[in-house]
Order: structure tokens, then C-alpha cells, then sequence
């Protein structure tokens, strides 16, 4: 598939016959069992069957943890057949591990959950990893001439590293231009930045810090009607929540260090692609299936790849991603209802507040997945996620007074956690954008960031209130 130039023996021949019925096997496996599955279902059990268990390793129920830099191959036929890529394996764990599998299997069908079309995903060793594999192969490709210009667009809310990875990576190292959104909501500002030399459409939703939101649709048919591929950042949101393929994007990247998580015990991420994406990159391999693509290939070359452990310590904390999603909403609204009402907050960010401008939009998109197959609900619920901003009144001395009062919320740069967690991104995740940099993202020096936890929300606004009452 990879490789135009193989001299196929008998010997290759009868192994890619003999995987080609295991992966006819598979698909039909995924097509009449694992799609028919609910979410949960899905995030428990992903890929990993009784069959598997008892064929292959001994029985574990959960998936085994393959802490091997390498594979063995049953002779040469097989080797040169795997090195071409012209039968599923794993080669060498640079390239993929059993265990990466298991989890990149995973988080596609959760991703993909309610998408009639197939999705796939490459694993990568953080969140970052994740962006820039997702956006390399979109800016190597010079489609006319070697002083082409090269442009994309993306959502100037965004998290600190992304603003660092587009700002100075890509556009002052590179000349590669970022034509910042200021207004994702407004779909002519979108449409006035496209030329014939923009290569995809980037946006991250709900922003991290501010809450930004726009109409994944109208963006992704937009990109489509330029030839363009749309990719988001669903982080914050996690397929608990929004499942952006099913809405028309092309590609979704996860820091599944975060809420995808929650745990806090390593660094994780993943590109997750439905297959026949949409781009005006002539590459018929990349456009047939992104993420199997960039794991085979650029991936394979620069290196960002996934500890296998890491990988089952991820799979593990997904299996509960909806229940903890839900129960992390939930506490959110009762703090962000609370910090409303406190004389000493100026402002506070949650789409989950009616009064938010982006409210009835983010209202469209976020739903908690099968809440209506749910004997808790039986119908459709809205949930917004665990991270929102506030703005302390008085200024940044007032600000860090709160924020260096609270005792049971931990000061973090962290998001996402089971434990709640608070930074102020004007010092910390944001701090390297410069104050022009903040100020075109909307982020003042007065903003706290929170994520709200698992714990008991009464608690947390306990902490609240007496960090807020030294700062009167």
C-alpha cells in the first residue's frame, strides 16, 4: 500500500492473503457488533475481545501492556511483507505497539460514535504531538512552485502552546502564515481569509480559557466548498460531549492527557480522522486515511510516538469518560452559578450559563452522549464540561490574592482532572503570547482559570468563598 516498488514472493503472498482475512474479520466485527454497542460499552471493551483474551494472551481480561521496543517475525517473507506495509502489524514500537493499538482502536469508535463513515486514529506522545502531526502534512506539500506561499487559518482562542506552535514555530521559523479568527461566530471573517494558498481550516473548542465557541458545520462546509479540511481541538469537550466528524470535520486532535484522562498520571494524545477527508493536497493515501498515513510514514520519520504503558494507562481512565464528563458538568454549573452571584467576580465564562452570548450555540453541539438511553435521564441533556473562566474585581493584585487563597483547589497549569484545578493564564499557559497575543485571544490579566473536579461542588465553593473574602 505504501511501498510502489515490492517484488512480492509467494511466500509474502500468503501472508497478506492470511491477514487480509483478519482484517475482513475485523472490519465485519467493528460493522455488526462494536457499532451496534452504546458509548459505554464502546470505552470499556474497544477492540479487545474474549477471543483475543483467550487466543492470544493468556486470558487477562484487561489489555496487556506489550513493554517491547520490537517485533519477531516467522521468517523474511513476513518481515519484508510487514515492512512495506502490506500486512497489519507492529514492527517496531516507534511505529506502533499492541498496546497503542488497543487504544488508538478505542478512541476512534468513540470518536466516531453516532458517524455513519469509518474513523481511525494515530497516537501521539502529547497533546502538542498531536497538533503538529495533524497540521505537518497539510504544510510540507508545495503544490505549484517551491516559493509558493503557504497560509491556514485558525481560532485565535486557543490554549497557550498551540497559539506558540502556529505563532512562532510555524509562521516566524517557517513563514508559514496563521491567519488568526478573532470571531470564529462570524462565518464572513472565516470566508475573507481563504485564498487559493490556505491549506486547512484549525479551530479549539470550547476554548481553553476563555470558552470560544463557533458552528462546527457552517465552518467544516465552508472549508469543504475551498477543497479545505476542517480540524478541531475537541479537548475540553471529549467525545463525552461532542463528537465533531459527525458534524462534518475532517480530523480531531485529543490531549487525552486531559479530561479524556483525568487522571493525571502521564502525557497522551491522538489524531483521530474520518477516512476520505476532505483537501486539496494531492495524496491519495493521505486523503483515503490521515491517520493511518502519519502513523506509517511522517510519524514513523519524526518520532512523536506513544509509550505503550502510557497508552493502557489512558484506555484504562476512558473506560468511565461519560459518567465522569457528566458528573464534572454537573459540579461545574453549581460553582459557575455561585461565582455569579459573588460580589468580588466581575465576569463569569460557562456555556453553561444562560446569560453566556455563546449559550444557545455551544447548546446545539453539546450533549451528553446517549443521556436519553440513560434510565438516569431518558432523554437528551445538555452538559458543558468541567473548564471555566471568571474575572476577579479590583484588578491582578485582587486576582492573585484569590488565586494564592485557595487551600483545597490545587494551583496547576494542569485542565482536566478528577481534582479541581486552577491557573491564572495571563502568568502561566498564556504567559509566552505577550500581552498583543492576549489581548487578540481575549485574556485578560483578572482571568482564573478553573476545572472543576469530582469532588463535592459544596466543598469547592467553600474554597472559593474564603479565598475570594481575602481578597475584599
Amino acid at each position: 500500500m505504501y511501498d510502489n516498488e515490492v517484488s512480492l514472493t509467494p511466500g509474502m503472498r500468503h501472508y497478506i492473503q492470511k491477514n487480509k482475512e483478519y482484517l475482513d474479520q475485523r472490519t465485519e466485527y467493528i460493522r455488526s457488533v462494536v457499532k451496534k454497542w452504546k458509548f459505554d460499552t464502546i470505552a470499556v471493551h474497544g477492540l479487545y475481545s474474549v477471543q483475543d483474551a483467550i487466543e492470544d494472551y493468556q486470558g487477562s481480561i484487561i489489555e496487556p501492556i506489550f513493554m517491547s521496543t520490537s517485533q519477531a517475525f516467522r521468517d523474511s517473507d513476513e518481515m519484508a511483507a510487514a515492512l512495506a506495509y502490506l500486512i497489519p502489524s507492529w514492527t517496531y514500537s516507534r511505529i506502533a505497539n499492541p498496546s497503542t493499538y488497543y487504544y488508538e482502536w478505542t478512541l476512534a469508535l468513540l470518536e466516531g460514535y453516532g458517524f455513519d463513515g469509518e474513523t481511525s486514529c494515530c497516537s501521539t506522545s502529547s497533546g502538542m504531538a498531536a497538533i503538529m502531526t495533524a497540521v505537518q502534512p497539510f504544510l510540507m506539500h508545495i503544490r505549484h512552485n517551491t516559493n509558493e506561499s503557504r497560509n491556514f487559518l485558525a481560532t485565535a482562542q486557543c490554549y497557550g502552546g498551540t497559539f506558540q506552535q502556529f505563532n512562532v514555530r510555524l509562521a516566524q521559523e517557517r513563514d508559514i502564515e496563521c491567519r488568526w479568527i478573532e470571531d470564529p461566530t462570524n462565518l464572513d471573517e472565516w470566508a475573507s481569509k481563504i485564498d487559493e494558498n490556505t491549506r486547512f481550516l484549525y479551530g479549539e473548542l470550547p476554548s481553553n480559557p476563555q470558552l470560544g465557541f463557533f458552528d462546527i458545520r457552517a465552518v467544516a462546509d465552508l472549508a469543504h466548498a475551498h477543497n479545505l479540511p476542517l480540524i478541531v481541538d475537541s479537548t475540553v469537550a471529549t467525545p463525552a460531549l461532542l463528537r465533531p466528524i459527525c458534524h462534518g470535520a475532517d480530523l480531531v486532535v485529543q490531549s487525552s492527557t486531559k479530561t479524556l484522562s483525568s487522571s493525571g498520571f502521564g502525557i497522551c494524545g491522538g489524531v483521530i480522522a474520518r477516512k476520505g477527508i476532505v483537501t486539496s493536497i494531492p495524496n491519495e493515501q493521505l486523503k483515503n486515511d490521515f491517520a493511518l498515513y502519519i502513523k506509517y510514514l511522517p510519524n514513523r520519520d519524526y518520532g512523536p510516538n506513544l509509550h505503550p504503558m502510557q497508552a493502557i494507562t489512558t484506555l484504562n481512565d476512558m473506560r468511565t469518560l461519560r459518567s465522569k464528563v457528566d458528573l464534572m458538568s454537573r459540579n461545574t454549573m453549581r460553582v459557575a452559578g455561585y461565582l455569579e452571584e459573588h460580589p468580588m467576580v466581575e465576569s463569569v465564562q460557562y456555556l453553561g450559563l444562560r446569560n453566556h452570548p455563546l449559550h444557545e450555540l455551544a447548546s446545539r453541539y453539546l450533549w451528553l452522549v446517549d443521556a436519553e438511553h440513560d434510565d438516569l435521564y431518558g432523554k437528551p441533556v445538555n452538559r458543558y464540561g468541567h473548564l471555566m473562566s471568571f474575572c476577579v474585581r479590583g484588578g491582578v493584585e485582587k486576582t492573585r490574592k484569590v488565586f494564592d487563597g485557595l487551600q483545597r483547589i490545587w494551583r496547576a497549569t494542569d485542565l482536566g482532572r478528577i481534582k479541581s484545578v486552577a491557573t491564572i493564564p495571563a502568568i502561566s499557559t498564556h504567559q509566552q503570547q505577550g500581552e498583543e497575543g492576549r489581548r487578540l485571544a481575549h485574556i485578560p490579566s483578572n482571568l482564573i482559570r478553573l476545572c472543576v473536579g469530582a469532588e463535592h461542588p459544596d466543598d469547592i465553593i467553600a474554597d472559593l468563598d474564603q479565598a475570594l473574602h481575602q481578597a475584599r
